[in-house]
């Protein structure tokens, strides 16, 4: 099945004009965050199972791989509650992610226990960086989903 529309078909369109401004954006954290890139990497992988997002969780595991991650660690990311093989600045940064994702199925959306132990682990960028990227993936996620992107055919650069 090919997606409903091509956002960036046409590069005169104020949606393809945005997406590529959201992409820069997403790309300014990944490439200038001091926030490491094995945890963002795992973040956005973990936000977009969340959100079943086909298309993203290919992309983001393909590119876990190539850049040496465990496999072991990839496949453990739905169930990273229930595994070991995560450090503590990484459970907390997928906490976050969970919890910023979820926000429909709680009604606190992030406790302060979640931001606080985050907060123990990572800077003040680096946590308005890991905000922007959870909040990023999760838009990117429903734009892909809306239209019916699916996954499987992305080959990493």
């Amino acid at each position: 099945m090919t997606a409903r529309l091509n956002l960036l078909g046409n590069p005169a369109t104020t949606a393809a004009r945005a997406a590529r401004h959201f992409g820069a954006a997403s790309q300014t954290i990944l490439k200038e965050s001091t926030l490491p890139a094995g945890t963002q990497r795992l973040v956005l992988l973990r936000v977009s199972q969340i959100n079943a997002d086909g298309y993203a969780t290919d992309v983001w595991s393909k590119n876990a791989a190539t850049a040496g991650e465990e496999a072991t660690r990839i496949y453990l990311v739905a169930a990273w509650r229930e595994s070991t093989v995560f450090n503590p600045a990484e459970r907390a940064a997928l906490e976050l992610a969970e919890q910023g994702s979820r926000i429909a199925d709680s009604s606190g959306g992030v406790t302060d226990e979640a931001w606080a132990e985050a907060a123990a682990h990572f800077d003040e960028d680096q946590l308005a960086d890991l905000v922007m990227l959870i909040s990023l993936m999760n838009a990117t996620n429903r734009m892909a989903v809306l239209i019916g992107q699916r996954g499987g055919a992305y080959q990493p650069a």
